[in-house]
């Protein structure tokens, strides 16, 4: 496997610098120009898939901010060392007998980082659980969260918007991604509020008043109170013309909320708990009634680069050092990284922080991203990391684009004044080439008009 990862850094390393390497096209540069983004706030690198002479290599070894496009690294990277088929298993104790019906002891969820176990599967869980003749728990259902350690996490830290989905910490167990959806329904003269899933012991309003005038910023115009996280209170009003709308929120209380969740099902369930839902650990020596596999890592990264997922990102970065260490970290999964990549495209890594790139301290080159590429491509891997790629107007991040339908499949990235793209375009003949531009720059988002013009030149060369 070793061999086709170094044929490819050999190629684009070796050409970097030859004749062969083109300026930025003229009607590229015109595009940057209109958007008003100077082109020494742009990296770009196109280059044939397969290796060889970069076509347009542009800043290649200049440090920029990827954002998301870093999720291309830590996805890369699991599916070589992980597999594609690699899944996480979650396994489940019962801490005493089950007789009538009743376990008389402790129920014990072990997370082994799952970027996947949504509400849905969480209910397949707890049915093999009631499968298994347990529908009363004497004791109290243990969740064992130990698999990773982290640091504490202010939601607020990055960019002050701690309810936004995007800022979710990982778990070992991570419940649903930590997140709740708020759906508002107009009826009468009241928007009727409905939040999935049910979190046990937070109240949430039934209605909320409706207001006249244009939708506009509604979630503003709710005045949402979440000081206190189990009685959740609107101040403000709905305005109709939005018509039904959802409002993912990640919920205030995270340490919280696995229990919450978990509570709350396996009374919908029509489960017995005697006692509670609390943190702890699995007993020594217990071994598992049965152990709960996630879907595999192939289909996962998918919802990683696809829709770039900050939070299942960091579980899959975190399982890196989890599977290798036997205990999860940012740090020990740096270092895997770091290794992995010195080992397999025999160069300088970039600086990687949590594997998701919402960071203002991650960096990486064109260059690195391209030798990154390149290598993919020549790998066995290619199918499963082209696949979770974006398709250019069709899915993903990328479905909204009305131009150059089909023509490359990109992973995006976009942070305030950071904005680019890396991945395949697809030319003629079968040609497919590697694409990077990335842009940090007050007007970075003028990018994404550019791009699409270097997505059509490219998708036009021999």
């Amino acid at each position: 496997m070793l061999r086709w990862f170094r044929l490819a850094c050999c190629l684009l390393l070796a050409a970097s610098g030859s004749a062969f390497a083109q300026a930025l096209p003229p009607e590229f540069e015109r595009a940057l120009a209109d958007g008003g983004l100077p082109a020494d706030a742009v990296v770009v690198l196109v280059a044939p898939a397969e290796g060889g002479p970069p076509r347009v290599a542009h800043r290649l070894d200049v440090p920029v901010n990827p954002a998301s496009i870093a999720k291309l690294a830590t996805t890369f990277a699991a599916l070589d060392l992980l597999g594609p088929t690699f899944a996480w298993t979650t396994p489940v104790y019962f801490d005493g007998p089950v007789r009538g019906g009743v376990l008389q002891g402790n129920l014990v969820i072990k997370g082994q980082g799952d970027p996947k176990l949504v509400i849905e599967r969480l209910w397949l869980l707890l049915r093999r659980v009631q499968a298994l003749g347990v529908h009363s728990i004497a004791g109290d259902i243990i969740l064992d969260r130990s698999a990773f350690t982290l640091p504490p996490h202010d939601a607020a830290a990055f960019d002050g918007q701690p309810l936004r989905p995007y800022n979710a910490s990982p778990d070992a167990l991570l419940v649903n991604y930590k997140a709740v959806t708020v759906t508002l329904t107009p009826e009468g003269n009241q928007a009727r509020v409905r939040a999935d899933p049910p979190l046990a012991g937070v109240q949430w309003p039934a209605t909320v008043p409706l207001a006249a005038g244009d939708c506009g910023d509604w979630i503003t115009a709710l005045a949402a109170d979440f000081g206190n996280p189990s009685r959740v209170r609107f101040a403000g009003r709905f305005p109709r013309a939005c018509g039904e709308q959802v409002w993912q929120v990640a919920f205030p209380d995270p340490a919280g909320y696995g229990a919450r969740a978990i509570a709350a099902l396996w009374q919908d369930m029509d489960g017995h708990l005697g006692g509670q839902v609390r943190d702890g650990s699995v007993p020594a020596g217990l071994k598992p009634a049965f152990e709960f596999a996630s879907p595999p890592l192939a289909e996962v990264i998918r919802d990683i680069n696809k829709f770039s997922n900050n939070v299942m990102a960091q579980q899959v970065f975190l399982t890196l050092s989890l599977q290798q260490r036997g205990t999860g970290s940012f740090e020990a999964s740096r270092e895997v990284l770091r290794n992995w990549w010195r080992d397999r495209l025999a160069s300088d890594p970039p600086v990687t922080l949590n594997g998701s790139g919402l960071s203002r301290g991650e960096s990486i080159t064109a260059r690195q991203l391209g030798t990154l590429l390149q290598a993919a491509w020549l790998s066995p891997l290619m199918p499963d990391l082209m696949a979770s790629l974006p398709a250019l107007g069709l899915d993903g991040t990328l479905r909204r684009s009305r131009q150059n339908v089909g023509l490359a499949h990109l992973k995006t990235g976009s942070l305030n004044e950071v904005s680019g793209v890396a991945g395949y375009v697809h030319g003629p003949q079968g040609r497919r080439y590697v694409l990077v531009a990335i842009a940090n720059h007050p007007k970075a988002a003028a990018l994404r008009a550019a791009v699409q013009v270097l997505v059509e030149w490219t998708a036009r060369l021999p």
